[in-house]
């Protein structure tokens, strides 16, 4: 055999050996790594990283909010976010999707980065950081209802029992804040955020699967299309802000919690079980409350505090006990 032969059949070889690494939805691992429920203290760091950096993304909103429109502040964000994206698509080589793949990563763009984003930005203009992300927090548990609706799921007692107790503990915290003379839209913009996060979850499972750089460098590309064309419907004028604040709450948004966020996710989704890392849903909001407070001088209440420790032990009863049963790679 010459040598032209011995490299096209180890070319051969590498490819079927590496055929799997590439090809990954939203929640698939990066490649086949051997993952562990007992994490090393270098993935626990960058767990910690996840949830510290994640928790203050709502409160940072809070913070862009002040000058720049809702809309328009959201897809400054994703624009500048999926340009970064889009060179990561290019260092890696990473094919752009077609097709039904790139069908789908229209419809989890739509969902995930437009419709999620331009409700929360907006719920939050009168909604408390803190709050916002406990109800945020019951996405895990409204995916399985809606995978379920979309026969993805078995039916299971559990997640029922869990919803039960979120759902009174949302009632207990919404009783005070409508009490308090906050709007009800806001509050039920941000349950619209957790809705729309979960069904993008569940969506993008029928469709092919892509490079999870690939689907978020697209997806974020088309939520921002969706954010500006609501800007400009809604009427929005941005002008550039004067604030520090406001810029440094810029910038944090799009290089922390979209792409520094983004990058540990996937190093803890290397080395990690899925049930692991799933514990961030209800780690996330005490960090969020924590730094809302500090930062921008909300308010906690006792009353908050058990509905918001209501709504997470149900997320945790209801989604992620029933997840560490069958904890998957």
């Amino acid at each position: 055999m010459d040598e032209e032969t011995l490299r096209l059949g180890g070319l051969r070889k590498f490819r079927h050996a590496t055929r799997g690494h590439h090809r990954l939805g939203n929640g698939d691992s990066l490649s086949r790594v051997s993952t562990t429920a007992r994490p090393d203290n270098v993935t626990l760091a960058a767990f910690a990283g996840v949830i510290v950096l994640g928790g203050a993304n709502s409160v940072a909103i809070r913070f862009s909010n002040v000058e720049l429109p809702p809309f328009s502040g959201a897809a400054a964000r994703f624009a500048t976010a999926a340009l970064l994206m889009f060179a990561a698509m290019l260092f890696l080589r990473l094919p752009f999707p077609r097709g039904r793949a790139l069908a789908g990563i229209v419809v989890f763009g739509v969902l995930n980065f437009g419709l999620s984003y331009a409700l929360i930005y907006w719920g939050l203009l009168e909604v408390q950081a803190g709050l916002a992300q406990v109800v945020i927090a019951i996405a895990p548990l409204l995916t399985f209802f809606l995978a379920l609706a979309h026969r993805q799921e078995s039916w299971q007692l559990r997640p029922i029992f869990g919803s039960l107790l979120a759902i009174a503990g949302i009632a207990v915290v919404f009783g005070e804040q409508v009490s308090a003379a906050i709007p009800l839209l806001p509050l039920l913009a941000i349950v619209a955020t957790a809705i729309c996060i979960a069904e993008a979850t569940v969506l993008v499972k029928g469709f092919p699967p892509v490079h999870i750089v690939t689907l978020n460098a697209v997806a974020m590309a088309v939520g921002t299309a969706f954010l500006a064309a609501l800007a400009l419907v809604a009427g929005e004028h941005v002008a550039v802000p004067t604030r520090m604040e406001t810029w440094l709450a810029f910038w944090y948004l799009v290089l922390i919690g979209t792409v520094a966020v983004f990058l540990l996710f996937l190093f803890v989704l290397r080395r990690w079980t899925a049930s692991g890392r799933s514990y961030a849903f209800v780690l996330t909001p005490f960090v969020t409350v924590a730094i809302g407070v500090w930062l921008a001088h909300e308010t906690v209440t006792w009353t908050f505090l058990v509905g918001g420790a209501l709504v997470l032990v149900g997320v945790y009863v209801g989604a992620l006990a029933a997840t560490n049963r069958g904890a998957t790679a």
